[in-house]
């Protein structure tokens, strides 16, 4: 028997503190002896980027974990699941001769289990929204959680892959629309999970995840029909030490502007809803929630979103020479800039809200789909290494 559901109107809560018991004390010793050992191991390598990007790293995991614990142990999964894969790889093992490396811990094995684990928790948040089962919410729920670690779990095993064939292909698994689907794919759902804990709600996962199982279908087709799961050498423009901060912080920004956009989705179907009295309405989160969420991670993503913008016109200038060349990639990286800058300016100084501002936020969805994706399919350019 199904039970219907009502979703909170608006949770209500103190701000979180931090409370250091030993779980709190046991994360930031553990974060404090990996970077003295990041440090200890690299050191004669790094320079003045390389000190910052670690000491970033450091306070934002620092943060985040203290702030959301759960984070602390998809840290440790992912740490586990992948050390297992990376000692087999050292210790002799191939996916060719060791039937457990070919099936489990090979990355490309890890990426088609993350794709069940999505398919299933898209069924469990749909069962959850449109038959009120809160049980198939609670799997949904865990689905997710399994997905997003056997997302970055494969990610970490893959960058061990890429010293395999020879070891001056090792690089950071973001070089290809293949590896960075993945990353879309662990980081839209790890995002989503705090937003669904954050606001006690699940109503958006039956939006958000069948976004993701979508974006799921593509990885495994380009990797099936154009051989893009086949680790290879990078170009001479990726051969950049830029790459590894500038293409996880535009993902940070893709994941936010694509919750943004299923939240405007269901703030629309909601308003409607409500006006027909239909179940759906009174399943999905409160307007005033659903608001709250499309209009905050699109705050969080623009951020993320000028940061890698910026990071990555430094990466221009010292892969060609200028900052910025008005290449198809760039320009529509600055169309995406000016639409969300424009949606923060009317919500903050115009007072914006409701239906125009939940429209803006869902059609925006096409914009960031054509920069992410089809500037690189069709129009190609300098980032032409992004065609199919």
């Amino acid at each position: 028997m199904s039970v219907q559901t009502q979703e909170p109107a608006l949770r209500h809560t103190a701000p979180r503190r931090f409370h250091w018991g030993w779980p709190e004390l046991g994360w930031l010793t553990f974060l404090t002896l990996g970077a003295l050992t990041v440090w200890s191991i690299f050191r004669a390598q790094f320079w003045l980027w390389q000190y910052i990007i670690l000491a970033l790293w450091y306070v934002g995991l620092l943060w985040f974990g203290l702030k959301w614990p759960h984070f602390r142990s998809l840290t440790l999964s992912v740490l586990a699941i992948a050390g297992v894969g990376v000692g087999l790889y050292g210790a002799g093992l191939n996916p060719h001769d060791n039937l457990i490396m070919r099936y489990v811990f090979q990355s490309n094995a890890m990426f088609v289990w993350m794709s069940v684990a999505i398919a299933l928790s898209a069924m469990g948040y749909y069962g959850y929204l449109f038959r009120g089962a809160r049980l198939a919410g609670i799997w949904g729920q865990r689905f997710a959680w399994v997905a997003s670690t056997l997302g970055f779990a494969g990610l970490a095993i893959r960058w061990r892959e890429t010293y395999l064939n020879h070891p001056s292909w090792g690089h950071i698994p973001v070089s290809n629309i293949y590896d960075v689907m993945v990353l879309f794919c662990a980081m839209t759902i790890l995002f989503y999970l705090y937003h669904e804990e954050d606001t006690d709600s699940r109503g958006l996962g039956a939006f958000v995840l069948p976004l993701v199982l979508v974006a799921d279908v593509f990885l495994l087709w380009v990797g099936a029909a154009y051989h893009l799961d086949r680790i290879q050498p990078l170009i001479p423009a990726l051969q950049s030490f830029w790459m590894k901060i500038h293409v996880p912080s535009m993902f940070v920004a893709y994941a936010n502007f694509y919750i943004s956009a299923m939240a405007a989705l269901a703030w629309l179907l909601k308003d409607r809803g409500e006006a027909k009295g239909s179940v759906l309405a009174r399943r999905l989160p409160s307007r005033e929630l659903l608001e709250r969420t499309f209009t905050g991670t699109i705050s969080f993503g623009f951020l993320f979103f000028t940061v890698g913008t910026i990071l990555g016109a430094v990466w221009a200038a010292r892969a060609w020479g200028g900052f910025w060349s008005w290449d198809p990639k760039e320009t529509w990286a600055l169309i995406v800039w000016l639409n969300y800058a424009g949606f923060l300016h009317a919500r903050s100084q115009k007072n914006w809200h409701g239906r125009p501002m939940a429209w803006w936020a869902f059609t925006s969805l096409i914009v960031v789909t054509f920069c992410f994706i089809g500037v690189d399919l069709f129009l190609g350019g300098l980032h032409s290494y992004g065609k199919l």
